[in-house]
């Protein structure tokens, strides 16, 4: 495997959860309860929503902090649509970057997310593919 490659490992722990090994980290994963499973983690399918918001919501912290901007408390939401036969996959998702804080310029706010979508977040390059993905940016309770 070359130093550019990634392994995740898997070991079954039973009825449907498994331990994942992944970049020095263990979790466990599981299916719901009407599933068979026990709910003892989080979904597989979730996860790629979480990796998309940890991807861009780390691309855009990094950007702002190299544009000096201080001062703002920041979230980050994933609504997504899913569809209705099997395999269910996600057809559309809307990313909701909130920020508060005083006087916020919001020109390299709304840049700042646009270098990470389009430039840097290669989870959402990944997931693009596959379905429709849109951005709200709120700041201070305010769509902009």
């Amino acid at each position: 495997m070359s130093q550019k490659s990634k392994r995740t490992q898997l070991t079954w722990q039973g009825g449907m959860a498994f331990t994942v090994e992944q970049d020095g980290h263990s979790f466990l994963i599981d299916a719901a309860e009407d599933n068979d499973g026990k709910d003892q983690g989080p979904r597989p399918k979730a996860l790629l929503l979480s990796s998309l918001a940890g991807c861009t919501g780390m691309d855009v912290v990094s950007i702002l902090k190299k544009m000096k901007i201080t001062g703002f408390t920041f979230s980050l939401q994933v609504d997504a649509g899913m569809t209705e036969k099997h395999p269910k996959i996600f057809k559309d998702v809307v990313l909701w970057y909130r920020f508060e804080g005083k006087d916020l310029p919001l020109e390299r706010i709304r840049r700042a997310v646009e270098l990470s979508e389009n430039t840097y977040c290669g989870v959402s390059e990944m997931l693009r593919k596959a379905m429709t993905i849109s951005t709200k940016i709120v700041v201070n309770g305010e769509e902009i």
